[in-house]
């Protein structure tokens, strides 16, 4: 899934590229020491630029619907996000195949969601619920599938409750997820509807 938020993985690999430009230039390539530090330097600050992480809703024509909605949309994101990558992190904790694929899914599906909404800012209170609710206790509960099995003895009792839970939530997932798009077929439905109209007063049928 995309860094939505973004890390300090930019300056940790502009930090390794610098250190290793100041050696190559002073040494294998017998350039003045402090000449290979200034490039080195340049190096750093270009890559900490080139590779920092999108920002939410950068770009974005705020006038067109408003900073309101916009920063209503932001809060909901930027609170939601974490919970969608402790859901990455718990897929790769999880050993039951079916079942890490499954959260992986989650994941994906929130991420959907997270790119329709940043298209779409005015369509977040739809997915409001989804974002502060289900994503919450979904990464939850996939946290506490990977706990119980790492168990020496895991109850399967317990496995098959909380994978029973982890298959309501995708449909919980699937069902907000749709919800966005069937927002925008209302409008196309709405255009059919005209254009029968306009057929049959036109020509008749």
């Amino acid at each position: 899934m995309r860094n939505w938020l973004g890390n300090d993985g930019n300056w940790i690999v502009a930090g390794l590229a610098a250190a290793i430009t100041v050696p190559l230039l002073s040494f294998a390539a017998g350039m003045p020491f402090w000449i290979a530090i200034i490039i080195a330097l340049l190096v750093f600050a270009g890559l900490v630029i080139l590779l920092a992480p999108r920002r939410l809703f950068e770009g974005f024509d705020i006038k067109s619907i408003g900073s309101g909605r916009v920063a209503f949309a932001r809060d909901l994101l930027e609170a939601a996000v974490p919970f969608a990558q402790r859901l990455e992190t718990a897929a790769d904790t999880i050993n039951d195949r079916q079942m890490a694929a499954a959260v992986r899914h989650l994941a994906e599906i929130a991420a959907d969601v997270f790119r329709k909404v940043e298209a779409k800012p005015e369509s977040a209170n739809a997915v409001r619920r989804f974002l502060s609710y289900y994503l919450p206790r979904a990464a939850e509960v996939a946290e506490g599938f990977a706990v119980i099995e790492a168990k020496r003895v895991p109850d399967p009792k317990q496995l098959e409750e909380v994978r029973g839970v982890l298959v309501k939530l995708e449909e919980a997932f699937v069902h907000y997820a749709d919800s966005l798009v069937d927002e925008e077929l209302g409008t196309l439905d709405t255009d059919l509807r005209l254009i029968q109209a306009s057929l049959k007063e036109d020509i008749g049928r």
